[in-house]
């Protein structure tokens, strides 16, 4: 269990937490001397609260280490995500209410383009639309492998799970994603002797994918990543003390909260202002909220400067809606930094802003940037001393000895 002197501090509150993600928040200036996504962006409300409360950075993993999403949530959540490995096909498939149990094989996959060749022209297959994608998910469907069971569900976009369940199945497997476009996909490959079996049969799974899709104008080919089986990790409730809503657009990020026991909320659109709008719904049902913010980083992604400075400018724009909720706690960060200038996840240091009027020592800092966060009053700290801080300004924790 993370944090096993934790469970004996807990004690009773009505106080409410809520954990603002905004995936890969932090960024870096296009141009020497100029401003971040984030400091660039107009945040009345974000520097409102910055002002009034305290800053500080997060380390997700370890310094200079580049986080997965998984793993940067898992470390939010308070899990240690070096101890606690959790692959990104589970959270795919748990996000779109597949189960996964143990001994099953669950991978993320992305549809992308192949050229004539076989090479990767785009590894997202241009980003087509959901229902774009939806003849290529039907035609993965009707695959068969004797002596397993497949299960394939469309996610978002180009993004897909897919499941084996079977006998004698172990995830130890390398990815197939080469990371760059002008290249073919990997081979299937056991890391471990153990897992040969599930590689001959994924690669058989891949071919066969591969003939299906080949008259498939963009989807016409596959890339898998992530495989895994479900890692058992300890209930939310029981390690913390609340009860706890997951409020995101994206699966994958509804299934990560899922494994740690959070309940998913459902609701209609995909904006800052609908998500707010589903925890005042839901707020007297649950102790603390997890809200994910998936834009951001799919513009760091893009290498879209002005664009992920837009979409912080939107959360911003529905910040009012949150707080007329009076949450004790309001915690605005993000999983990790995906800076524009690089179009990729990064190492560098993670924006985080705590609010909490009952009981912060404000800082000095007056706007909510990379740059302020650095001087801020929290220091840098790693990310699963997340939800130890924020219980205890909720009134959560009690003295430790004596």
């Amino acid at each position: 269990m993370p944090y096993d002197y934790l469970p004996k501090l807990l004690q009773p509150s009505d106080s409410k937490i809520v954990l603002l993600v905004l995936d890969g928040l932090g960024g870096l200036p296009i141009e020497a001397g100029g401003p971040t996504e984030l400091e660039a962006a107009a945040t009345p409300y974000m520097d409102r609260l910055a002002s009034e409360g305290c800053l500080g950075q997060t380390i997700p993993i370890r310094a200079g280490i580049t986080p997965g999403s998984g793993p940067a949530h898992l470390a939010l959540f308070g899990y240690d995500p070096l101890e606690y490995e959790v692959g990104r096909g589970v959270l795919e498939a748990c996000g779109v209410g597949l189960d996964v149990h143990l001994g099953d094989i669950a991978a993320r996959g992305n549809f992308c383009t192949l050229d004539e060749n076989g090479l990767i022209s785009d590894r997202r297959a241009g980003r087509i639309s959901s229902v774009e994608a939806m003849p290529a998910i039907e035609r993965l469907q009707r695959i068969q492998i004797p002596s397993v069971e497949l299960i394939v569900r469309q996610v978002k976009e180009h993004r897909f799970a897919v499941i084996m369940r079977g006998e004698g199945l172990h995830p130890h497997l390398n990815d197939t994603d080469p990371q760059r476009t002008g290249a073919a996909p990997l081979l299937i490959q056991a890391q471990q002797p153990s897992a040969e079996r599930a590689a001959e049969l994924f690669n058989q799974w891949v071919s066969e994918a591969r003939e299906a899709l080949t008259s498939q104008s963009k989807a016409n080919g596959v890339t898998l990543r992530g495989f895994a089986t479900d890692p058992g990790l300890p209930n939310y409730a029981e390690t913390f003390g609340l009860k706890a809503a997951c409020v995101a657009v994206y699966p994958m990020y509804r299934g990560v909260s899922k494994l740690v026991g959070m309940d998913v909320v459902p609701f209609e659109g995909e904006y800052p202002a609908d998500e707010f709008a589903a925890v005042a719904k839901a707020w007297d049902d649950y102790d603390f909220f997890f809200i994910h913010i998936k834009k951001t980083d799919s513009m760091g992604e893009d290498g879209n400067f002005e664009g992920k400075a837009r979409v912080i400018e939107s959360v911003d724009a529905a910040l009012p809606a949150l707080l007329e909720l009076n949450p004790a706690v309001l915690i605005v960060t993000g999983d990790h930094s995906t800076p524009a200038l690089l179009k990729s996840h990064s190492w560098h240091p993670v924006p985080f802003l705590l609010w909490a009027p009952a009981s912060h020592l404000p800082d000095s800092q007056t706007q909510f940037g990379e740059r302020a966060c650095a001087h801020g009053g929290l220091g840098a700290f790693p990310a699963m001393d997340t939800m130890s801080l924020a219980l205890a300004h909720a009134g959560r924790l009690t003295k430790y000895g004596a």
